[in-house]
């Protein structure tokens, strides 16, 4: 099992979903992404994908006083 990061803070859609799209097709089953970013329509978005691909989201936490999140997601 392997953590990979994807940085997409200061990013709008769709970036922040195209950019996760692409590490859920690298990652091997078992790994954890997590995911911070800055744009709160991303935030709501990327676990809706998740549940649609049958990933599972571990926490969504705000972070920087709700200037940005990060999401842990296992692939």
């Amino acid at each position: 099992m392997a953590e990979m990061e994807i940085d997409v803070r200061g990013q709008t859609c769709p970036t922040p979903l195209v950019k996760c799209r692409k590490a859920f097709k690298t990652a091997s089953p078992g790994d954890i992404l997590i995911v911070k970013g800055t744009h709160q329509a991303s935030k709501k978005e990327i676990p809706m994908a998740c549940e649609a691909m049958g990933l599972m989201v571990l926490e969504i936490e705000d972070k920087e006083g709700g200037e940005e999140w990060e999401i842990k997601i296992l692939r």
